[in-house]
Parts: C-alpha cells; sequence; structure tokens
C-alpha cells in the first residue's frame, strides 16, 4: 500500500492513472475504507459526490464546520443527504467555539488574523480527522489557481503525512457546470449570485465577471489558501 512513508518517485511514476473514475476506483481499491473524501460542497465537490457514489457508495465524507458558512451550504448538504442516502457525513468541528475563540484572540480573528482562524476553524480539525486515515481526496484542479498549477492524481501531502488523491485535476471550470446541468445536480445557489468559490460567510465576497475564480476568497488580505492544501 502507497503510504505517506514508503512514498517513492518511481512507485507513483508506475501508476497509470488517465482520468478520474480510474482515480477514484484506484484509490477505493487500494485503500478501501481508509481513505476519506473531505467535501466542502462546492461546485467541484458536487460532481465528485456524483463520481464517487457510482463506485462507492459508502465513502466516508467529512465536512469541516467552521461554524461561519452561509446558510445556504447548510440547505445544500441536507439536500445532498436525500439524493444519496448511503454517505454518511460526518461535521469536524473546531475546539473552540466562535465565543470562545473571541475570548482568547479577539473579536472577529477572521479580518485581523485569517490564517490562525483557519489554522483554528478549517487545519486543526481536519488535522484530527485524517488521522484515522491513510489517504484523502480532494476536489482540488489545476485550472483554480497558480498555488494548484502542479498537483497530480495522487499527491505526497506533507501538511498530513497522507497521501493526497485529486481526481479532477484537469477539469475546467465549464467542464465542471457542464457535468452539474447535465446531470441536474443540486448546487450551492451562491454560484448564480457571482460566487465560484465558496468558504465562511464572513470572508468570502462575490467576484466580478473577469476575476479570478477564488478572488472572492479572503478580500483585502495577501491570501489565496486557506492552508489546507499548503505545507
Amino acid at each position: 500500500m502507497l503510504t505517506y512513508d514508503t512514498w517513492t518517485d518511481s512507485y507513483i511514476e508506475s501508476i497509470t492513472i488517465k482520468d478520474s473514475m480510474e482515480c477514484l476506483k484506484w484509490a477505493f481499491q487500494h485503500y478501501q475504507d481508509e481513505v476519506v473524501y473531505a467535501c466542502s460542497f462546492g461546485a467541484e465537490s458536487i460532481v465528485l459526490l456524483d463520481l464517487i457514489s457510482k463506485i462507492k457508495q459508502d465513502c466516508p465524507i467529512s465536512f469541516i464546520d467552521t461554524n461561519l458558512h452561509f446558510i445556504e451550504t447548510y440547505k445544500l448538504i441536507e439536500h445532498i443527504k436525500k439524493r444519496y442516502p448511503n454517505f454518511t457525513i460526518h461535521f469536524l468541528n473546531p475546539n473552540l467555539t466562535l465565543t470562545q475563540q473571541a475570548d482568547q484572540f479577539g473579536e472577529k480573528l477572521w479580518e485581523t488574523n485569517p490564517d490562525q482562524c483557519c489554522q483554528i476553524r478549517k487545519i486543526e480539525p481536519l488535522r484530527e480527522e485524517l488521522l484515522q486515515y491513510k489517504a484523502w481526496i480532494s476536489g482540488l484542479r489545476r485550472e483554480q489557481s497558480k498555488t494548484r498549477e502542479g498537483i497530480q492524481y495522487i499527491n505526497k501531502d506533507d501538511k498530513f503525512k497522507l497521501v493526497k488523491i485529486c481526481p479532477l485535476i484537469h477539469w475546467t471550470w465549464e467542464e465542471i457546470w457542464m457535468y452539474i446541468n447535465f446531470h441536474n445536480l443540486p448546487y450551492n445557489p451562491l454560484h448564480d449570485q457571482g460566487y465560484p468559490s465558496i468558504g465562511c460567510e464572513v470572508c468570502t465576497m462575490p467576484v466580478s465577471h473577469n476575476d479570478d475564480l477564488r478572488a472572492g476568497r479572503w478580500k483585502n488580505h495577501q491570501k489565496t489558501e486557506c492552508g489546507l492544501h499548503l505545507s
């Protein structure tokens, strides 16, 4: 089994994966119940959930619940539960409530120190969850940003000391929406209101038509990633 500790370039080069479905089949054959999908319920997530449902309907799904998401995101999750009843969605909560965070670090930490806020409310909960797995699945695409251009189907994740599997690396934004519309999949209505990338309500803004897809995240800060995908 390919694990973080046994990772070698020659090993990964020997794995031939041609498309998203083949990537997912490899993941579940290789890791079985020791792989989890960390789902954000954005547009890419909806596509990936549908693809996973065709291969492993009881795949564990983890959602990082920062307690700061849009109400539309929580409503979408309820729709997804009805469409895919065999999925069990595990909500990952921070160790600190919003009140406790404010008491320790001040009000609106997402404005004063967004990196620390993401560390507390996103990175640490996922780190604890991943301790029970050997690999995790993510909906990253190369087109999304400069920091994601080099991702492969299978990656060595130095942050969490796991293998990270990214089945959608070659998909374009147009292809994501073609799939959603063709299969009539539920999606977050905020996508229709200028939000291509949806995170926490307090730090996500709509973008103009010509902006980068992630331009609305952490507006007014030199920040483009929450830190989950950075070493």
